[in-house]
């Protein structure tokens, strides 16, 4: 019998999630875990989690779980995928994990064409460590280290991650990018990055762009409308690499 990506104890009594209330990092692993129950992967699943808001998932899932240091989880993950070809491997971090200390790893690993998955959270800013400017911050957005906004001409633009993954991944790389309040959408991508990597295709990487009203300080509908209107605008959902 194939086990849930859930523990069973969730089957009869909540289990809450650590994370920020509001936070959309909780629903796109909850989204996550249906994937891997619709593929029925979870005995073969391995999880890797990065340091960052993702290190509160090293326990969420009743599959086998490694948590990193902060930016190493890609590495880890093609490791392992070298060491044990018939894993189906997870590398689950944030912005700045993927974007900043991590980008080498990202990029070496699309190019290299490494068959594991990588799911990373962009919700414009370093969360876990009180809000401050990431790579992903928006022009003009206030964080706790630019409470002017952040300025071009002194930062830069945001980084379009998947974008330039686009540009250097080998044909069979899964590129995607998508919200995490918008279920089905975010599951359907999530299910095609895994499924391109159980049909040895290549690399896969989807990008979700995740609600922080905590750092943003704003409520549920402004933080609903951040994602939709703003992030969105920057950030173009959708399948950037399908080939």
């Amino acid at each position: 019998m194939l086990e849930s990506a859930f523990p069973k104890s969730w089957k009869n009594e909540s289990k809450p999630h650590k994370f920020c209330p509001g936070c959309g990092q909780a629903l796109a692993l909850k989204i996550l875990g249906y994937a891997i129950d619709e593929l029925e992967i979870a005995n073969k699943m391995v999880y890797a989690c990065d340091i960052g808001c993702s290190l509160l998932t090293w326990d969420m899932f009743n599959i086998d779980t490694i948590q990193t240091h902060h930016g190493r989880v890609i590495p880890t993950v093609s490791g392992l995928k070298m060491a044990k070809p018939e894993a189906i491997t997870v590398a689950f971090l944030g912005d700045g994990g993927g974007y900043a200390i991590g980008a080498q790893h990202l990029v070496n690993a699309a190019m290299r064409n490494d068959k594991i998955t990588v799911i990373l959270i962009n919700n414009a800013n370093y969360a876990m460590t009180g809000g401050q400017y990431a790579p992903t911050t928006l022009i003009g957005q206030v964080t706790d280290t630019t409470p002017i906004g952040r300025k071009a001409e002194a930062f830069g633009n945001p980084i379009h991650g998947p974008e330039m993954i686009a540009q250097i991944a080998a044909p069979g790389a899964y590129i995607a990018r998508t919200t995490s309040n918008n279920f089905d959408d975010c599951k359907k991508k999530i299910k095609k990055a895994l499924q391109n990597q159980i049909e040895g295709r290549g690399f896969s990487f989807v990008e979700i762009l995740a609600m922080c009203p905590v750092n943003w300080k704003t409520n549920t509908v402004d933080s609903l409308e951040f994602i939709d209107k703003k992030m969105t605008e920057v950030f173009p959902l959708g399948e950037i690499k399908n080939d």
